[in-house]
């Protein structure tokens, strides 16, 4: 790692706590009175959307449950979900909570497998926003005065705009840069010298590609930590940021139907998962396929309720997201999320075999000769479905080592998977980068 410069860099090089003086209020509560605070906030909550949202009260009505019926948090488990579904199904603003008036900015998603989803924000909701996401930043390592350098892209996408205002809510000077023109960017890093970079994690391997394509050691930049979220990313491509860019890297967490980023954060003195902001949001665990509440401890779906938003409150939002819970750490008063495995939705069925892209990742990125760029190719050969995983070689990889970095992710992902697969590796620089979210999968298998 750089050596610290500042008696601050010091004690963040160290691994040390935040310090008191640093934490918010929200985050020096006590167990005891988090959960007086989630309850009394989530009965708030469950009178609002029943009261304001007609979905809501349908879902209520046919469920046989008021807002009343809420008297402890494990009622909570009585209420019914929240979809995707529901938000396409009231497209554009059926969702909403509170008169059009009210709103002060709309966000959406791509909306690349139908409607996009559509959410609001009051002026409440933008400032307590920015609230976690400056504390998010904060558990970073993130001080005031640090510069921000923000590659989410801007726009319709919640990353851009919400990562913005959360760092100038942290008290630090923000770049604006959005995705793509990336030679650009890397330009921009070594003019402008930020200490922190906000993006998601695939295109960091983009920009580190582009700075040795130009001739700069990324070690040498002034980038001290990474702020990375947006898609799942595996331990192993933790260590490879941090190995080549010589930083902390560390994970966000958020989604746009539940604010956006800022939803949890990977505390940077312990990278040990992400601390859920449990005042704000109030997460389950469900089993995927019976819907029941999993045991403690154990992985399923991810379910969030806001506690605190008036535009657009979600009750038991399912995120598609697997993980698990698990006690607080840095912040003790709020649990941890492991970092996200994959989606539900993103599972790829083969053969009778589930697997998730980032099983792949990290065979990929322990393997040598390969760079951490690769793709996943579907295509059905007779009756069976057919899996290619399309790997680049390193820059200055030999036939022999190519060679063999094929028989080792075949055999790896036959013994870690238990599917058999073809590999190939390809030349560098040829397969797709990404300037956002990676698209992993190309499946073109027929209906």
């Amino acid at each position: 790692m750089i050596s610290p410069t500042t008696p601050e860099q010091q004690r963040l090089r160290l691994g040390e706590p935040l310090a008191d003086d640093l934490l918010d209020a929200g985050e020096r509560l006590s167990k005891a009175e988090l959960a007086e605070l989630q309850l009394g906030r989530l009965r708030a909550t469950l009178r609002h959307a029943y009261d304001h949202v007609e979905l809501y009260r349908r879902k209520f009505d046919a469920a046989g449950v008021t807002p009343d019926d809420c008297r402890s948090l494990a009622d909570l488990a009585k209420f019914p979900f929240t979809t995707k579904a529901d938000f396409r199904d009231t497209y554009p603003f059926g969702m909403f909570a509170v008169p059009s008036a009210e709103i002060r900015r709309l966000h959406a998603s791509s909306g690349t497998t139908g409607r996009p989803t559509v959410v609001g924000y009051t002026e409440n909701d933008l400032s307590m926003w920015a609230d976690v996401v400056a504390r998010s930043i904060r558990a970073a390592g993130g001080r005031p005065g640090h510069k921000v350098h923000i590659a989410y892209g801007y726009g319709l996408f919640t990353g851009g705009l919400g990562a913005h205002y959360g760092a100038e809510r942290a008290g630090c000077t923000v770049i604006p840069a959005s995705g793509g023109m990336t030679a650009r960017q890397v330009q921009i890093i070594q003019d402008f010298r930020p200490e922190i970079i906000m993006v998601t994690p695939s295109y960091m391997l983009t920009l580190l590609d582009e700075f040795e394509r130009q001739g700069v050691d990324p070690r040498g930049s002034s980038l001290r930590i990474g702020i990375f979220g947006a898609e799942p990313w595996t331990q192993e491509m933790r260590r490879e940021i941090e190995e080549r860019l010589d930083i902390h890297a560390v994970d966000i967490y958020g989604l746009s139907e539940v604010i956006g980023p800022g939803v949890a954060q990977e505390c940077v003195d312990t990278k040990d998962g992400l601390h859920i902001w449990e005042d704000h949001f109030y997460p389950e665990i469900v089993d995927p396929l019976s819907d029941d509440l999993a045991p403690e401890g154990e992985t399923g779906e991810l379910v969030f309720t806001s506690l605190t938003k008036e535009a657009l409150p979600v009750i038991r939002y399912r995120t598609r997201d697997l993980t698990r819970l698990l006690p607080g750490t840095a912040r003790p008063a709020f649990r941890r999320m492991e970092k996200i495995t994959g989606r539900s939705d993103d599972m790829i069925i083969l053969r009778g075999v589930n697997l998730f892209p980032t099983q792949i990742e990290e065979i990929v990125l322990r393997t040598p000769g390969v760079a951490p760029h690769f793709q996943l190719h579907l295509t059905r050969r007779g009756r069976m479905d057919h899996l290619t995983v399309r790997v680049e070689a390193r820059h200055g990889a030999a036939a022999g080592q190519r060679a063999a970095a094929v028989a080792v992710i075949a055999r790896g992902i036959k013994d870690g998977v238990g599917v058999s697969v073809e590999v190939e590796v390809v030349e560098p620089d040829t397969l797709e980068r990404s300037v956002g979210k990676i698209h992993r999968v190309k499946d073109e298998r027929p209906s």
